[in-house]
């Protein structure tokens, strides 16, 4: 495999490589976002009733541990969608956020104290208004952790998608093994690195931002 100085083949595909950035942070991007509205009421679910935990976190589990590849083949046949559809990457990144953060979310939830819980009670604070105002912003520190680790490995996962035809830095990928083409297929390798270690800083970043009072708790204690 040939491996030159990246800088010419660079500047010929500049473009090319600008459009699989891009259709990989949607492909990747977009399911990460759909799982964690969905993970939310489910964790809250899995936090609220033994049942629904004993149900949501095993099955979490299980869909967890289905090999990509699999996933995405089994897609089509599931929802006939066309081999080279998005969906068929975007369904399983969904999948797999859902199995990584229902257990965050619920464990966070039951994290929070119940004095906490029981003084919003006190003060008249209905269970939407609680859950939204004192349980979910107190949770948020684990739900982002969780978070960042769905986003790390949905850029990863993405790169899959190329296997069977579908864009993003996968396709670049793909294209460098069957060119012999060691620059283009280290470009984007280390762009998925990139990209992932600077959207896992922005996630750390927000934490930090809107959650003021874990820094305060830490100077306390400090």
């Amino acid at each position: 495999m040939n491996i030159d100085w990246p800088w010419p083949w660079l500047e010929r595909n500049l473009d090319d490589i600008a459009e699989a950035t891009g259709q990989h942070l949607y492909l990747a991007l977009l399911p990460v976002l759909v799982g964690l509205v969905i993970s939310v009421p489910l964790g809250w679910a899995a936090s609220r009733w033994r049942l629904a935990r004993g149900i949501l976190v095993p099955l979490a589990g299980v869909l967890y541990t289905i090999p990509s590849l699999a996933l995405i083949t089994l897609v089509p046949l599931a929802l006939g969608t066309k081999i080279i559809d998005p969906l068929n990457v975007q369904v399983p990144l969904a999948i797999y956020t859902i199995a990584l953060l229902v257990r965050s979310v619920s464990d966070a939830l039951r994290a929070v104290p119940g004095d906490v819980i029981a003084a919003a009670t006190a003060i008249g604070y209905r269970p939407v208004r609680q859950f939204l105002s004192v349980e979910l912003p107190l949770a948020v520190p684990v739900i982002i952790a969780g978070l960042r680790v769905a986003v790390v490995s949905a850029m990863s996962l993405t790169a899959v998608g190329a296997l069977v035809g579908i864009g993003g830095l996968g396709q670049l990928i793909t294209e460098g093994f069957l060119r012999n083409n060691g620059v283009e297929l280290v470009v984007a390798i280390v762009l998925i690195v990139v990209i992932a270690l600077l959207i896992d800083a922005l996630l750390l970043l927000a934490g930090r931002v809107i959650t003021p009072w874990t820094r305060a708790g830490r100077g306390v204690k400090a």
